[in-house]
């Protein structure tokens, strides 16, 4: 296990600091606008349904874009992505105050308007939860993250304050107009952060290309997945408090927009709380027991709220709720982040992303349908019960520890000197090893060819195979394909230093003094000139 130094370590850095303070006013915006948005939808409609999908809105998007945004992340300028979704989001919600002071919007129009600020959302969460291994060292990321989880949870708790405050004195168009501006500073300092970018001499990837290779890694990492699918259980049953909390508040407590606001902040008071002792659980407990004990604990909590009547009671359980859930994402985020090599920890975190809110955009509107159907209180208590079955799922599909191997990449390939004219796009490559193995070293051999194969289609290659010469059986040969040079070439630089491990100890097995031999072919196929003559054609040029 990694060792854990403190949840601060990560503000010695001056880059870090800026962009953490920016993103708090940004944060606050948001959640300002949050607050004016659903509260807005109360008094333009009293379908629970609708008001739940307000928060399903903004997730969908997310849902939706992240595996694109993440292979931007990886393929283009961090920086200029978040940028661009900074702005993007500003113009939005400016559009939003406008239309509000003017009197103009409507139940679809807002959702439509959010779910363009969700969109936003989509492009910027990927690069900038990438760019946390550019700007803090490995041994700060776990830091990194969970000061950013705290960060919001510290403008959740007094942002739905104040943005309950501002509706209730000036209306939901003051509210779109304060996010607008919260965008300003965290542009402002995108601007002038000068990240250090690696020299990459390869053509960037095609945008179909690069969003296949992050599935194909993902699915082909059995502990990325298990986040994953934890991850889409957890937001599936835990956003019912978020989704049904303005119908909460206006019906059971029997409070106002200052009243939703202030438990919007008692969540975010519990997820400050959750911040500060995440480093001191994660001492104690597995992971997987962290997320046993926080989906219990916000099962507990939806029980709490769905049958209390009570303000401050309503206040008191939702404390609880907060900590468990930044708790879990947490971990989830730097679980997916130091399972990842730099290459495609974009495409991860997007997929990790979709997952999540994913589940969240589901849960959203399936608590919003229930609770029409069964009341508020039924809706929670049934939402508790997906967080149980979610808890026990563990005992199935339990959840890594955090990755400890370096998954930096190892950069000791060196492309070969060719005889053959090649352009970057000539292929199909075909590539075969030359291993001779004892008999006795068999069984190791074929173990460490498994996670070899492994290895090589997750960093994409095809067709890969293993084969015996039946004439001389201590030669076999590893064989794959790659589309392109250019692809023969990427494919070598994505092997890591964890990854040399493997290739060390099949370096040891082999038998003799020379490496293992390697073949870099093109595939060129002959054509007959009609049906009925040989193929006596010339090779394809």
């Amino acid at each position: 296990m990694p060792d854990r130094p403190s949840m601060l370590a990560p503000f010695r850095h001056e880059t870090f600091r800026l962009l953490w303070i920016a993103t708090l006013m940004s944060n606050l915006g948001g959640l300002v606008q949050s607050v004016g948005a659903g509260w807005m939808m109360t008094t333009l409609t009293d379908s629970h349904n609708m008001v739940a999908l307000v928060q399903a809105s903004t997730t969908l998007p997310i849902m939706i874009f992240s595996i694109a945004a993440g292979a931007l992340a990886d393929n283009f300028d961090r920086r200029i992505v978040m940028i661009i979704a900074q702005s993007g989001m500003a113009v939005v919600s400016l559009l939003l105050a406008v239309l509000a002071f003017m009197g103009l919007m409507s139940p679809w129009l807002l959702l439509g308007l959010t779910f363009l600020i969700g969109a936003g959302t989509a492009l910027f969460n990927p690069s900038w939860q990438a760019s946390m291994g550019d700007i803090v060292p490995r041994s700060d990321l776990a830091g990194a993250v969970t000061l950013n989880a705290m960060g919001f949870n510290m403008m959740r708790s007094i942002g739905p304050a104040v943005g309950g405050l501002i509706v209730a004195l000036a209306g939901a168009a003051a509210a779109f107009a304060l996010n607008a501006v919260t965008y300003v500073p965290l542009i402002f300092s995108l601007l002038r952060w000068k990240p250090e970018r690696p020299p990459n001499r390869l053509p960037r990837e095609d945008f179909g290309s690069a969003i296949l290779a992050g599935i194909r890694y993902v699915s082909l990492s059995p502990n990325l997945t298990t986040v994953l699918f934890r991850s889409f259980l957890f937001g599936l049953s835990a956003i019912v408090v978020l989704a049904l909390l303005p119908s909460v508040a206006d019906e059971y407590v029997g409070g106002g927009a200052l009243v939703y606001g202030t438990l919007l902040g008692s969540f975010g008071v519990g997820a400050i709380g959750g911040a500060f002792i995440n480093g001191r659980v994660r001492e104690r407990y597995s992971n997987e027991w962290i997320v046993r004990f926080a989906c219990v604990g916000f099962a507990l909590s939806c029980v709490g709220l769905g049958f209390s009547r009570d303000v401050f009671l309503s206040h008191i359980v939702l404390l609880p709720a907060g900590a468990c859930w930044v708790l879990t994402m947490s971990l989830f985020n730097v679980s997916i982040q130091l399972s990842s090599p730099r290459w495609v920890v974009g495409r991860a975190l997007s997929l990790y992303q979709t997952a999540t809110f994913g589940g969240m955009a589901m849960g959203s509107w399936l608590w919003g349908i229930n609770a029409d159907a069964v009341g508020l209180d039924w809706s929670l208590a049934t939402a508790a019960l997906v967080l149980l079955v979610c808890a026990l799922v563990g005992f199935r599909l339990p959840l890594p520890q955090f990755e400890s191997r370096d998954l930096n990449p190892l950069n000791t390939f060196n492309e070969p000197v060719l005889r053959l004219d090649l352009t970057p796009r000539s292929g199909p490559i075909m590539v075969m090893v030359d291993y001779r193995i004892a008999q006795e070293d068999i069984p190791q051999f074929l173990a460490l060819m498994t996670e070899r194969r492994k290895v090589r289609l997750r960093d994409g290659a095809r067709q890969w195979a293993l084969l015996r010469d039946l004439e001389l059986p201590d030669l076999w040969v590893e064989s794959y394909h790659v589309p392109t040079w250019v692809d023969y070439v990427r494919h070598n630089l994505r092997r890591t230093k964890a990854d040399a491990e493997n290739f060390q100890a099949l370096r040891t097995l082999h038998q003799g003094d020379a490496p293992p031999r390697v073949h870099r072919m093109i595939e060129r196929q002959t054509v007959p000139l009609d049906d009925e003559t040989p193929l006596r054609g010339t090779p394809e040029v």
